[in-house]
């Protein structure tokens, strides 16, 4: 039973930042192609893209039990890093950016514990 929670919580951090990446996409789009410090937002909005779609997949995996999740939650977590890292540069301007980083740091993390990387 404890892997089932563990697992639980895994997909929930998944989905957790999925949400967190169509928040801050959505946001992004909202602002343009630049924000009002004239940053190019461009890089972000396609890396909250990919993470997006990563994280629902590595869920989705998670939950069926899939054999290939953990080579897939290895891939996800690199991708959460680079979303992180985009997201980190603007953090500073933009609360959705932040929260982004934040939660892609926390699905790398959980991502590289269920994949056995950490």
């Amino acid at each position: 039973m404890e892997t089932m929670q563990h697992n639980q919580t895994h997909a929930d951090t998944c989905f957790a930042c999925v949400e967190a990446c169509e928040r801050c996409l959505t946001a992004c789009l909202e602002m343009g192609a630049s924000d009002s410090k004239g940053h190019n937002m461009t890089a972000c909005m396609k890396l909250c893209r990919d993470c997006a779609d990563f994280c629902m997949m590595c869920g989705r995996l998670d939950a069926r039990g899939s054999a290939f999740s953990s080579q897939f939650m290895a891939l996800c977590a690199d991708v959460c890093d680079a979303c992180a890292e985009e997201c980190e540069k603007h953090a500073a301007h933009h609360a959705h950016c932040k929260a982004c980083a934040d939660a892609c740091r926390a699905c790398a993390e959980e991502c590289r514990k269920m994949a056995g990387t950490d």
